[in-house]
């Protein structure tokens, strides 16, 4: 049995969780998780899915602020003599220290095929990029930011209506075989990973609210790409008699129109962009429900 200790919070990392869990070559010590977090409108503290998932099998949970600063964490760590440490989406940076614990290596999933998209935003920078592809990598955790060897990779397709909800669970679906196969050729010697090359080399920085703000100069391609790339996560938008208006769904379709007028159609709310028209289907107002766009637009007008 290969021992590891798996490090996530959210859910994309679930059924990896669950695959090593079940798998009968791996024994999953321990997991190490984000802090509960206040959510939802009564702000009420509330465990991340790897934390639950942990709970119901009697798997122990350990829960660092920041694992960097805190040797108990490491100590506790320590004693369980890992073989290999496991981390996908975990949300915090290791140490050299916690890097040097388990007898092999530390694994990390990573969601681009590097050394494209280092950093925190693979998935959502791929396709409003207007990326075809992206995919998934295993690698060994060095000290810089998604730079250690690359042990495997798996190419997936991005269609042109895609949106990162659904990149995400393609993603989260794709990976836990990788991640067992690493570990287990890892052990037995029978998979050399591979030194990054620099080229393509681009970072997958966090987004910021400015960006996700519509700019209807641009064409309708690219703000679709936008759109779908962040799908309530966080959501692009724009502003209507100064309310946030957050688009769900979207389409480029031909057309002319002033940037940003708006024009309702039978299948939707037309607006002009810089080239052709972007089509709202899905909108969610500032303090209300996802509903149809059209819905929208009527209230508003009244």
């Amino acid at each position: 049995m290969i021992k590891i200790v798996f490090f996530g919070t959210p859910d994309i990392g679930l059924k990896s969780l669950e695959y090593l869990y079940n798998s009968d070559k791996i024994d999953v010590l321990a997991v190490v998780t984000q802090p509960d977090k206040p959510a939802g409108r009564g702000h009420k503290l509330q465990m991340s899915p790897i934390k639950k998932f942990a709970i119901e099998k009697n798997i122990p949970v350990l829960q660092p602020k920041s694992i960097r600063k805190e040797p108990e964490i490491q100590k506790e760590l320590k004693k369980l003599e890992p073989d290999f440490f496991v981390t996908f989406a975990f949300g915090q940076i290791l140490s050299q220290e916690v890097l040097d614990i388990p007898k092999y290596e530390t694994i990390n999933l990573h969601a681009s095929l590097l050394p494209k998209y280092r950093g925190a935003n693979p998935i959502q920078r791929a396709i409003i990029n207007g990326d075809k592809e992206t995919g998934i990598c295993t690698m060994i955790t060095e000290l810089g930011l998604d730079c250690g060897d690359i042990c495997q990779k798996l190419v997936i397709p991005i269609s042109d209506t895609m949106n990162c909800e659904q990149l995400w669970k393609e993603i989260a679906q794709k990976s836990p075989q990788m991640i067992e196969e690493t570990l287990i050729g890892l052990k037995n010697g029978t998979l050399n990973p591979q030194k990054q090359c620099e080229d393509g080399l681009c970072m997958a920085n966090k987004l910021t609210k400015e960006e996700c703000q519509i700019d209807w100069s641009k064409s309708n391609i690219e703000i679709h790409n936008l759109v779908r790339g962040i799908c309530r996560c966080p959501s692009a938008y724009f502003y209507y008699n100064e309310k946030m208006i957050k688009i769900i769904e979207a389409k480029p379709i031909d057309g002319t129109a002033e940037l940003g007028q708006i024009t309702a159609s039978k299948e939707g709310l037309d607006i002009g962009c810089g080239k052709g028209l972007l089509r709202l289907i899905t909108v969610k107002p500032e303090g209300k429900s996802e509903m149809s766009a059209k819905d929208w637009y009527n209230g508003v007008k009244k």
